[in-house]
C-alpha cells in the first residue's frame, strides 16, 4: 500500500474518458484479456470497504525468498543506489529510470523516526508506514523488493541506467519526501513505485495511482500529471497482458488507474512518476500469485514493458 497513506481511498467512481483510454491501451497491446488472472480465474466484482496497514509479519511467520543478499542495516541512512546498467547498448539505452520499492521491513522497528512529519506541500504526513503483508506473513516491503530487482534486471538488459531508492541497506524509510527527491535529483525519465495493497478480502486486482494537479508549498505537479497519466495507462495496459490479472474491482471503476492528491511521493515528484498496487495482500486468491515468485516475474515483465513503451513513445 502506498508508504505516506494509512488507509487506501474508499472506492470511487472513474470517468469514461479513463475508461477508454485504458481499454485502447490494453488492447493496443495485443489483446489484454482484462478480467482473467492467473490460472484462468475471474475475478469477482464485489463491494468492499478501505483496508488498513496490516501489522507487520511475525517473527515466526517463514522468511521470503531473497533475491540477494543484503548488509546489515547501518546506523545512518545510506544513499540511494548509484545508476547501474546503461552500459549495454539497447532501446533505453540514455535513459534513466528511478525504482520506488514501497516501505522498509524494518520500519516496524523504528516507529519513532517513520512517524514523524515531513512536509508533502499540501500538508504534512508521516515519514513512511510499515506496509501489509499477507495473512501468512510475507510483508509487503519483501514484495516491494522482489519485484524491483527483477524490475531493475529487466531494464538493464534493455540499456537503461536504473536507480534505486531503497535496497535494503538502511534501518528505515526513506521518507516519501526523500524518495521523491531522489528521481527529482536522477532527473529520471520515469519513476515507478512499487507496492501491494492492503484492504478487504474479495478485493482483488491491481491498479496504477497517478497524480492529481497539486500546487502548494514545495508541491507543483503541473508539468508531470500528463507524462504520468501516459506512464500510467501504458504500464496499466501491458501489466494485464504480462500477468493476466484483471483491474482492481475495488478502485478505479475497473479501468485500472486512481488519481490521488494526497501522496507525498507523488505531490513532489518532478518528474513522471507513478505508483502501482500488484494486488491485494489482504485477499487470499490475490495473496498466493504475490507469493509466487514465477508471478512477480511477470509482474516485473508488465512493468517494464510499461515504461519501455512510454520511453520509446
Amino acid at each position: 500500500m502506498p508508504y505516506d497513506e494509512s488507509v487506501p481511498p474508499t472506492r470511487r467512481r472513474r470517468s469514461l474518458l479513463a475508461a477508454t483510454a485504458f481499454v485502447a491501451v490494453c488492447l493496443s497491446a495485443a489483446g489484454c484479456g482484462a478480467g482473467d488472472v492467473v490460472g484462468g480465474a475471474q475475478a469477482e466484482p464485489r463491494q468492499g470497504g478501505s483496508g488498513t496497514s496490516a501489522p507487520p509479519p511475525s517473527k515466526s511467520a517463514p522468511a521470503p525468498a531473497r533475491t540477494t543478499a543484503s548488509p546489515t542495516p547501518s546506523a545512518k541512512p545510506s544513499k540511494p543506489s548509484k545508476p547501474t546498467g546503461g552500459g549495454a547498448t539497447g532501446p533505453l539505452s540514455g535513459k534513466t529510470v528511478v525504482i520506488d520499492p514501497g516501505h522498509n521491513p524494518n520500519n516496524h522497528l523504528h516507529t519513532r523516526e517513520i512517524n514523524r512529519q515531513v512536509d508533502i506541500g499540501t500538508t504534512h504526513k508521516e515519514c513512511d508506514t510499515t506496509g501489509t503483508s499477507t495473512n501468512s506473513g510475507y510483508a509487503e516491503a519483501r514484495f516491494t523488493l522482489d519485484v524491483s530487482h527483477r524490475l531493475r534486471t529487466l531494464l538493464q538488459a534493455q540499456g537503461a541506467k536504473v536507480v534505486l531508492t531503497y535496497d535494503d541497506d538502511r534501518p528505515y524509510g526513506p521518507c516519501v519526501d526523500e524518495r521523491a527527491r531522489i528521481g527529482n535529483q536522477a532527473r529520471a525519465d520515469a519513476v515507478v513505485s512499487v507496492h501491494a495493497d492492503g484492504s478487504a478480502v474479495g478485493n482483488r486486482g491491481f491498479h496504477v495511482i497517478l497524480p492529481g494537479p497539486v500546487r502548494g508549498g514545495a508541491a507543483d505537479t503541473s508539468k508531470i500529471v500528463e507524462p504520468s497519466r501516459d506512464l500510467g495507462t501504458r504500464i496499466a495496459g501491458l501489466f494485464v497482458r504480462a500477468t493476466g490479472s484483471a483491474p482492481s474491482n475495488y478502485v478505479g471503476g475497473n479501468t485500472g488507474l486512481d488519481v490521488r492528491k494526497d501522496l507525498g511521493g507523488l505531490n513532489l515528484s518532478t518528474v513522471p512518476k507513478v505508483f502501482i498496487e500488484c494486488g491485494n495482500m489482504r485477499d487470499p486468491k490475490d495473496a498466493a500469485l504475490l507469493t509466487s515468485a514465477g508471478w512477480r516475474q511477470k509482474a516485473a515483465q508488465g512493468i517494464a514493458d510499461g515504461i519501455s513503451s512510454y520511453l520509446n513513445g
